[in-house]
């Protein structure tokens, strides 16, 4: 796995071969980083946003965020394993100013946070069997931490039938192989 664009890129981002996590493919993630970039439909630009990479994994969605100058990156991840590779990934890159790691579960992170920071892009790679990132959702809308123009990006596997339609504005929908790729907003 590799860092596609910006100042980082061709750096290699460490990852678990474990179960535990699934990394969001480079394909994927160049697909989606085209369409932030380029697409007619999106009103976000990467450059000087605010994001949130919810189920962070080894941080590979907000690391490219963060190579294409994000104004800042908030990783959330629970799992320790994880959460480690995610550190050793975000101190290879030797920049620590406007990154922000929460090793959390995502509820205990919105309970707490004191939410002074409006998020542009937010981004959710919960695994394919949980469903808890619906209510994660709900609370996100709940909190008003987004700005005004901002994108909500939710990775889930093609055949999930997930009831979130009613909590978000959905733009469109990509597939790629097994994944499909959510775009859409408050």
């Amino acid at each position: 796995m590799r860092i596609i664009s910006g100042k980082y890129r061709g750096k290699k981002i460490k990852y678990s071969n474990s179960l535990i996590t699934r990394p969001l493919r480079d394909i994927v993630r160049e697909n989606i980083f085209n369409l932030l970039t380029h697409g007619k439909k999106i009103n976000v630009n990467i450059e000087k946003s605010n994001v949130l990479d919810l189920y962070a994994g080894v941080g590979s969605f907000g690391i490219e965020c963060v190579s294409r100058n994000a104004n800042k990156v908030v990783f959330v991840e629970r799992n320790q394993i994880t959460f480690s590779i995610l550190k050793e990934n975000i101190a290879s890159l030797k920049q620590k100013e406007n990154i922000s790691l929460i090793h959390s579960d995502i509820s205990f992170f919105l309970k707490r946070n004191n939410h002074h920071l409006k998020f542009d892009i937010i981004f959710f790679d919960p695994p394919y069997q949980d469903d808890d990132y619906i209510n994660y959702i709900k609370t996100l809308k709940d909190l008003d931490i987004v700005n005004k123009k901002h994108l909500i990006i939710i990775h889930r596997e093609k055949s999930a039938k997930d009831e979130f339609k009613e909590l978000i504005n959905v733009l469109f929908i990509k597939r790629y192989g097994r994944s499909q790729i959510i775009f859409g907003s408050f």
